[in-house]
C-alpha cells in the first residue's frame, strides 16, 4: 500500500521517569459517557419507541438504515433465511464457524453452576436453586462492522445456560445483509432476528413492541447510541456491561519474534482509532525492535489508517525495571486483553489480580481468543477488570435462596430473629418468627 509511516510516532514510557504516572494516567484516561446531546437524542429515541412501538421501529430504521420499508415483515428473518445463510456458505467458512462454535460450547459448558442444598443439626434446609433467564437479547453490529463471532460468543452462552429464547437484533444499513453473521445465528439457535439496530433496538428489547418480545436481558456491543441506550434503561432490563473502546497489553519477557508482537499490538489498533495497544517489557532493546517492526510492517496493513491514529494516540510502548514492576502496571492497567509472551507465564498469575482474558506463553495469540479458542471474548474493558468479568453462563442466570425450616429450627431462629427485629423496633417482624417458638 501506499500509506506512509515517516511522521508517525507511538508513545515510549519508562517507569524510571519522573513524570511517569502522569503520563500512564493520560494515556489510560478514557471518557466512554456520551454527552449531553446523545443523551438527550437516546431519550427522545426511547420515549418513541415506547409509545409507538412498530410503528417507531420502522420510521427510526427508514430514516437511520436508509431504508424503505413499510412494515416489520421486513424487518423480520425467519429461522428458513437464517438457514439458507448457513448452506450458502462455502465450505471452508461453515467448518471454520461450526469448529468455533463448538470450541465456545464446550468452554461454557464448565461454567454451569449447580443448585445445591444441606440440611443443618437442627433440620433446616439451606441451598440455592439456580435458574435460567427466560428471554435474552442480544445486539450484534451491522454495517461497517459486522461480527459473526460475536453472535456465538453472546448466543452460546446463553442457551448453554438454560434460556428459553433467544431475540437477536441487528442494523442493515442500506439494507444490507452479512451472510456469516445469519449463517452464526442459525448455528446458535436464536430464535428471532431483527433487522434493527441503535438505541431503537434496545429500546424495543428493553420494552417490546408489537413484534419484538421484551427481554430479561441485553447483551452485545453497540455504538455510542447503543450503549447510552442500555445504560438508560438498565434496571428495566439487565445490562452485560458499558464497553469501551478495546483494548491488549502485551508483557514480554524479550524473546518472543518482534514480528509477531508488532501483529499482536496491530490485531487491537485496527479495531478503531480509539482502541488500545500497550507493549510492556524490561528489556529495552527487545523494545525497540518491536517498534522497528511496527514500522516495517504497518505500510502493509489493509487497515493501515487506523492502525497508526490509534497507536498514536493511545498506544505505547513501556520499558520497566523488571518482571515485578510490569505485574505493578498490569494490575495498574487492567486490561481487556493481557499477553504475557514469555517461558514461565504460569509464574506470574498468582500476582495478576485485574485483567479481563490472559493469554499465555509466545504462541497464543489474542486473537485465538477473539474467534474461537473456547473462552468469551465479551470482556470488560477501561479498567473494569477491577470488578467485572467476561460475559458467561451466570450472566443468563439467576440464583434464588431456599430456606426451609424444621420446627426446632423455627424455634432456635425464631428466639434470635425476636431480639434482632425488636432491636430495630420492627415489632410485626419478631412477632412474626416469636409464633414459631415452641412452648412460648
Amino acid at each position: 500500500m501506499s500509506d506512509t509511516v515517516a511522521d508517525f510516532k507511538m508513545a515510549r514510557l519508562s517507569t524510571r521517569d519522573a513524570d511517569f504516572d502522569a503520563l500512564i494516567e493520560a494515556l489510560l484516561d478514557w471518557e466512554g459517557v456520551s454527552d449531553a446531546e446523545v443523551q438527550r437524542r437516546v431519550e427522545e429515541i426511547i420515549s418513541e419507541v415506547r409509545t409507538h412501538g412498530d410503528a417507531a421501529l420502522i420510521e427510526l430504521s427508514n430514516r437511520f438504515d436508509r431504508l424503505m420499508v413499510g412494515s416489520m415483515a421486513e424487518l423480520t428473518l425467519s429461522a428458513d433465511r437464517l438457514r439458507q445463510a448457513y448452506d450458502g456458505l462455502p465450505t471452508e467458512q461453515r467448518d471454520a464457524l461450526a469448529h468455533a462454535a463448538e470450541r465456545i460450547r464446550l468452554y461454557h459448558e464448565h461454567q454451569k453452576p449447580e443448585s445445591w442444598r444441606y440440611t443443618d443439626a437442627d433440620g433446616t434446609l439451606l441451598g440455592q436453586q439456580v435458574t435460567a433467564l427466560d428471554r435474552a437479547g442480544i445486539y450484534v453490529p451491522g454495517g461497517k462492522a459486522a461480527y459473526p463471532s460475536s453472535v456465538l460468543m453472546n448466543a452460546i452462552p446463553a442457551h448453554v445456560a438454560g434460556v428459553r429464547e433467544i431475540v437477536m437484533v441487528v442494523p442493515t444499513p442500506d439494507g444490507i445483509l452479512n451472510e456469516l453473521v445469519l449463517a452464526a445465528a442459525h448455528l446458535a439457535g436464536v430464535d428471532h432476528v431483527f433487522t434493527i439496530g441503535g438505541a431503537q433496538a434496545v429500546a424495543a428489547l428493553a420494552y417490546g413492541t408489537e413484534t419484538v418480545p421484551r427481554v430479561d436481558k441485553i447483551v452485545g456491543p453497540g455504538n455510542i447510541y447503543v450503549a447510552t441506550a442500555k445504560r438508560a434503561v438498565f434496571g428495566q432490563v439487565g445490562i452485560d456491561m458499558i464497553a469501551g473502546p478495546s483494548e491488549i497489553l502485551v508483557v514480554s519477557d524479550g524473546a518472543t519474534d518482534p514480528e509477531w508482537l508488532a501483529m499482536d499490538l496491530f490485531s487491537q489498533a485496527e479495531h478503531d482509532e480509539d482502541a488500545q495497544a500497550i507493549l510492556v517489557s524490561w528489556d529495552a532493546e527487545h523494545i525497540r525492535a518491536v517498534e522497528a517492526a511496527i514500522q516495517r510492517l504497518l505500510p502493509g496493513m489493509e487497515r493501515a489508517p487506523i492502525i497508526r491514529a490509534s497507536l498514536a494516540a493511545r498506544g505505547a510502548l513501556i520499558a520497566c525495571r523488571d518482571r515485578a514492576e510490569a505485574v505493578d502496571l498490569i494490575n495498574r492497567i487492567a486490561p481487556e486483553h493481557l499477553e504475557l509472551s514469555m517461558a514461565d507465564p504460569e509464574s506470574l498469575l498468582p500476582e495478576i489480580r485485574h485483567a479481563g482474558a490472559i493469554f499465555m506463553g509466545r504462541y497464543t495469540a489474542e486473537a485465538l481468543g477473539d474467534y474461537c479458542a473456547g473462552p468469551n471474548h465479551v470482556l470488560p474493558t477501561s479498567g473494569t477488570a477491577r470488578f467485572s468479568s467476561p460475559l458467561g453462563v451466570y450472566d443468563f442466570q439467576k440464583r434464588s435462596s431456599l430456606i426451609q425450616c424444621s420446627a426446632e429450627g423455627a424455634s432456635r431462629l425464631g428466639r434470635t430473629a425476636s431480639i434482632l427485629a425488636r432491636g430495630e423496633s420492627l415489632t410485626a417482624h419478631a412477632r412474626s418468627a416469636e409464633n414459631r417458638i415452641l412452648g412460648k
